[in-house]
């Protein structure tokens, strides 16, 4: 299924950065062995973004304490169902949204999950490109 993803600004990982932090995920799996005993569990289930050689964990997907936030973790599921890839659903998190009246998933976190779900599959739709034919007749 070809796709059409643009490439992510460094504005949007700066946003990130600034308003809910950014960091390497050596430095998460560091934060997390402070915070509880085995931080394998919730390593395994981490969202990653790949930023030129890095690759970093957004931290809105945390709650505190390292939990990981139920939501994000349900809405990112259904992104990599549906193709998203990992740089561009951070990115939507990130972007107010037509569909969502102007607000951003992330600051809808505290809704259902499935209640971004026409979102996120509209996100998805608006990056599908009908493939190129070579055949024609």
């Amino acid at each position: 299924m070809p796709f059409n993803w643009p490439p992510i600004s460094d504005h949007v990982w700066g946003g990130i950065k600034t308003e809910f932090t950014l960091p390497a995920v050596a430095q998460v799996r560091q934060r997390l062995s402070e915070l509880m005993e085995d931080p394998e569990p919730v390593m395994t289930r981490l969202f990653r973004v790949f930023i030129d050689d890095g690759t970093f964990c957004p931290g809105f997907q945390f709650l505190p304490g390292g939990q990981l936030h139920p939501n994000v973790r349900e809405l990112f599921t259904r992104a990599m169902a549906l193709g998203i890839p990992h740089n561009s659903f951070a990115a939507w998190m990130m972007t107010p949204s037509r569909v969502l009246a102007g607000s951003r998933p992330v600051d809808l976190l505290k809704d259902p999950p499935g209640s971004l779900f026409p979102a996120l599959e509209k996100f998805s739709q608006e990056h599908w490109r009908e493939p190129v034919r070579t055949d024609r007749k």
